[in-house]
């Protein structure tokens, strides 16, 4: 990803908040066949308070991205979105696309049997959380022997990164007014570019930029 000092993100604690809210990853690998992609949830590890991510692929998916074997990459898209000139006023101007991205590289760590089933267990938990009625991995009509025979066919993994690169493009570049401008339309849903979350990234990037001018101020 081609970084720029101007949209370089760079606190821990706002790339666990942007893995946190954007689990849905793409696993990236060179196999001996050329690159190959995986699209697989992935969480923060509980145990750490660093980037430590741990999550699971389907066999034989395992093989086919070489698992351990070597460097893989796991990318966490956020909220993103089209960004039209005409937002900006009357000044010269082309299209745009602002978004939130999150890079991790390293070689992962294969989990034992036991470590993988806590992991399934916990995307399970984490994702039925937001059900009425949540249904845990372990509750009936499952038992042990089917959930041991779902661990058995998925390999669990811990990958603690040694590259990070992340990066949320907002229009840290533009004039307050300007952003304020792109914003509400992010905002008020009458295009189909319309995306609150999008809006919600740039209130909380420039909300922290003018916060530290003012306090150079």
């Amino acid at each position: 990803m081609r970084q720029n000092p101007s949209f370089a993100m760079t606190d821990a604690a706002e790339i666990r908040r942007v893995i946190e809210e954007n689990p849905w990853a793409t696993i990236v690998s060179a196999a001996t066949g050329g690159l190959v992609a995986s699209h697989y949830a992935v969480l923060l590890d509980e145990e750490r308070d660093d980037l430590t991510v741990v999550g699971h692929v389907g066999r034989p998916d395992d093989a086919i991205l070489g698992l351990g074997d070597g460097e893989m990459l796991v990318v966490f898209q956020g909220p993103h979105g089209y960004v039209s000139p005409q937002w900006y006023g009357d000044a010269p101007a082309v299209p745009t696309w602002n978004f939130v991205s999150v890079h991790l590289s390293g070689v992962p760590e294969i989990l034992s049997a036991d470590e993988n089933l806590r992991v399934l267990e916990r995307l399970v938990d984490r994702f039925e959380a937001g059900i009425g009625e949540p249904r845990g991995m372990w509750a009936a009509p499952n038992d042990e022997d089917f959930v041991r025979r779902l661990e058995r066919g998925t390999v669990g993994f811990r990958l603690s990164p040694t590259r990070v690169e992340a990066k949320r493009k907002l229009s840290q570049n533009r004039p307050d007014a300007v952003v304020d401008t792109i914003i509400q339309k992010l905002d008020e849903g009458v295009t189909p570019y319309a995306d609150p979350r999008l809006a919600g990234e740039m209130r909380r990037a420039h909300g922290a930029m003018r916060a530290a001018r003012e306090g150079r101020s």
